[in-house]
């Protein structure tokens, strides 16, 4: 959608409250949104955050593959994941989408929590994964699968960081003073990363971590890319992302490199506060929506995502992500990757996460 929300709206997404920027999201995406025909069973509407440059030759190849015609509502940069996400709650006595494809998890087990997805176990998927999908990557009630996988890392400038730190405490420490960013805690993956640790620390530890962040100095931008390339350009030294936006920075020769949280163990000397659970696994997450119009349409759309077709065109992109089924493509290369990712417990952490974010945005004088 590029800034398409502002553009919509004329409203600059800086510097506005998290209350009233969601009203925008859903306002302006309400006026963007496409809207086919009732009884154009040609068409499929799929709302997605997935990024716009990889979400649009996904597309086309199903276009090119199924005949059918697919309408797109992409999400800025800004507001990743989370303005779709009130946009689909608004809609769900009368939803204009027929398939939610998301970047991250979280935001789409808020949905089906509020019954705005529905259950759709897919034949062809399970059949193509070699019998059954893979347990911690589908929903257990059908609402969802996953596919395509990211992780949160740390990306870092190799030509001022002689050692990048590997833990969460590690970034409240005087040496990183000034020195660290984060994207916006409301929005996208770290959204999802911020309730996974508020699950993992509880919402008073996550709220003093975030309080010692500020006083740290941490700097907030508008997104993970943003992150990426200030450091790349000298304004910080390390940040939290995720490893997808710092292989783009890699294949544009900006100086930066990416090191994985580590695994602490609480009970190691130091490691009894604000543990660091290790490398978060990001999967993309599919599901059919709840009262679509095309459902036939969707279906279709789901299956194709989910047998290899979207596997391999995002592995193969400068995103980078991994196959959740190994037999859709080769694994990209993450430099310095550990042999395992952690999975969050999904559930559990959308539970958690408007606690989370009410405490982690308060913290960093964002709420």
């Amino acid at each position: 959608m590029g800034n398409r929300l502002a553009s919509c709206m004329n409203t600059p997404l800086t510097r506005v409250s998290l209350a009233a920027l969601l009203a925008l999201c859903a306002l302006a995406l309400a006026r963007c949104a496409p809207s086919p025909a009732d009884d154009d069973q040609q068409t499929v509407v799929l709302y997605s955050s997935v990024d716009s440059a990889i979400l649009r030759e996904v597309v086309r190849a199903f276009e090119a593959d199924t005949g059918l015609r697919v309408l797109v509502q992409d999400d800025t940069e800004a507001t990743k994941t989370t303005g779709l996400v009130v946009r689909l709650l608004a809609e769900r006595d009368e939803p204009r989408a027929d398939v939610w494809w998301s970047s991250e998890p979280f935001g789409t087990e808020q949905l089906a929590d509020a019954g705005a997805l529905a259950p759709y176990t897919s034949e062809a998927a399970e059949s193509y994964a070699g019998g059954a999908w893979p347990a911690g990557a589908r929903d257990p009630d059908a609402r969802w699968y996953g596919l395509a996988v990211r992780s949160r890392v740390f990306v870092y400038s190799p030509s001022r960081v002689d050692t990048p730190p590997t833990t969460l405490r590690e970034l409240t420490a005087e040496p990183w003073r000034g020195r660290v960013g984060m994207a916006r805690p409301a929005f996208g993956t770290t959204r999802g990363h911020m309730a996974w640790l508020s699950e993992r620390w509880g919402e008073d530890e996550l709220r003093a971590w975030g309080e010692a962040m500020r006083a740290n100095d941490l700097r907030l931008y508008d997104g993970n890319a943003t992150v990426v390339r200030k450091v790349a350009e000298g304004e910080i030294d390390v940040a939290l992302t995720d490893t997808d936006d710092v292989l783009v920075g890699l294949r544009n020769g900006w100086d930066v490199a990416m090191a994985f949280e580590a695994v602490e163990d609480p009970t190691s000397p130091g490691a009894e506060r604000w543990t660091s659970p290790g490398p978060m696994s990001i999967a993309t997450t599919v599901g059919l929506v709840e009262g679509s119009r095309r459902a036939e349409a969707g279906k279709i759309l789901i299956d194709w995502l989910l047998t290899g077709n979207a596997e391999r065109l995002l592995a193969q992109s400068e995103n980078g992500h991994r196959p959740v089924i190994d037999a859709a493509a080769e694994r990209p290369d993450w430099p310095g990757a550990p042999a395992a990712l952690v999975s969050p417990d999904i559930d559990a952490a959308a539970e958690a996460m408007p606690g989370a974010i009410e405490a982690i945005s308060q913290a960093l004088g964002e709420g």
